[in-house]
């Protein structure tokens, strides 16, 4: 193997995703490859898909093609595809695409780098193995600024929604055991890193499969001993965040005072259609006691607008919960019909239109909410962890405790002394500027 053979990995999707990228890095790495920052850059470019949803399956292809033409101009030598879009449609990758080098399953990660050197080598590389013998352990290269790093508790997942395609690609709930996953901590804490961020497909239902129970508060108990100075909670469903979680939560320090919930509806009936548990009431006590038990709690959901059956009532319906419950963040999402899946099937699918339009109403009401809230907010004071400087604006920008990486934007502030990435300062909020918190320094 030559030493100037680059190598480009292009991470699509959610930070799961990433982490398996981090991984495969690592290996990539240790077999002596270098690395290069774009495609355009590298000898060969692994192409890591999510398949969640269309959206996601869009960006995928575009980027496919995108490499094929560089391919074809002779930029770079090799296409490799990775990731759960290849793993879902593994058959037409190979097919359809013979400018693909490489088409890796997600339980073939480990042997990354071996199977690069055969595609560098002149071969084609279809394989998969079994999915639920993907591996989550293993050294990885942070893909993340130094200060912050996602730490994944499980992959896979049993709740089986209606719409959702990821029990077919990732197989079924499977939890690390808390060993690797302290080991796994230790070893980020020691690196400097300062928040850790929990991932799964169900954070909330970690431990259930390996011990029986859920024990994702003995799990916390235990991080909260380790040097990091924030742990956030991603992935939370509503039916499992009991009351000992609760109580973790509010009297240690170290968890920030955040909870990402994917609610995905309000209505019984539509929650029942998506095998989803509980109910507006259900949803509502709970999203009371959290605000009660934990002051000043920053609770984040998503929601799918558009799905099969769903009524102009009940949209309207969910409109009113969101605005009642005043979630400080939110994604939404139109519902995407996912080949294989139950609610593909279901009759009185819902125009594609009516599912985009009523998205929009409901981002359009968050949007006001959040300018409301952030309004609010001026003249507090937060800690903020930095992030980098933007020049076109002249703005430094980072994050505080109620803003998680990547999907809830950035709190930008003048600073007098340039402070440095990773870095925690006190800003206080001084306006409002297209929905963004501005800021000065202390």
């Amino acid at each position: 193997m030559s030493e100037k053979t680059k190598v480009a990995l292009v991470s699509l999707g959610c930070a799961k995703n990433q982490v398996d990228a981090e991984l495969m890095l690592y290996k990539l790495n240790e077999a002596g490859y270098a690395f290069a920052e774009e495609p355009g850059l590298s000898d060969i470019t692994i192409l890591h898909t999510c398949g969640f949803i269309t959206a996601a399956k869009e960006e995928a292809i575009e980027w496919l093609n995108e490499l094929i033409t560089l391919k074809n101009e002779g930029t770079i030598k090799k296409i490799v595809v990775t990731g759960c879009l290849s793993e879902r449609y593994r058959e037409e990758f190979e097919k359809e695409y013979p400018e693909v080098d490489g088409v890796i399953g997600i339980s073939e990660y480990p042997k990354i780098a071996e199977y690069i050197k055969r595609i560098e080598n002149g071969e084609r590389i279809v394989v998969f193995g079994d999915k639920e013998k993907h591996t989550m352990e293993g050294k990885r290269i942070l893909s993340t600024e130094p200060h912050y790093a996602y730490l994944r508790l499980a992959d896979g997942c049993d709740n089986c929604c209606t719409y959702c395609a990821i029990p077919q690609i990732r197989g079924r709930f499977r939890s690390r055991t808390m060993e690797n996953i302290l080991a796994d901590a230790g070893e980020l804490s020691e690196s400097g890193v300062k928040e850790i961020i929990l991932i799964a497909q169900d954070t909330t239902r970690y431990g259930l499969d390996l011990y029986g129970k859920l024990m994702l508060p003995e799990l916390l108990e235990k991080l909260c001993k380790l040097d990091f100075k924030w742990i956030r909670l991603l992935y939370c469903y509503p039916e499992r965040i009991t009351d000992e979680l609760i109580n973790v939560i509010k009297n240690q320090p170290k968890i920030v005072k955040y909870l990402d919930i994917p609610i995905q509806h309000c209505d019984g009936d539509i929650l029942k259609r998506m095998n989803r548990k509980g109910d507006e009431n259900s949803l509502r006590e709970l999203i009371a006691k959290l605000r009660r038990e934990i002051p000043g709690i920053t609770l984040r959901t998503t929601f799918i607008t558009g799905f099969p059956g769903e009524t102009e009532e009940q949209f309207n319906r969910l409109g009113e919960f969101a605005e009642e419950m005043k979630f400080d963040r939110m994604g939404c999402f139109a519902y995407s019909e996912e080949e294989n899946t139950p609610a593909a099937g279901f009759p009185d699918q819902v125009d594609e239109e009516v599912r985009e339009h009523r998205k929009e109403i409901l981002e359009e009401q968050q949007d006001t909410r959040v300018e409301e809230s952030f309004r609010k907010m001026i003249g507090e004071t937060a800690e903020v962890v930095v992030e980098g400087f933007d020049r076109f604006i002249g703005y430094y920008f980072g994050r505080s405790a109620a803003f998680a990486p990547e999907i809830d934007g950035m709190i930008y502030f003048k600073a007098d002394k340039k402070p440095a990435v990773g870095e925690f300062i006190n800003i206080k909020f001084t306006r409002v500027v297209n929905n963004n918190l501005i800021g000065e320094a202390l």
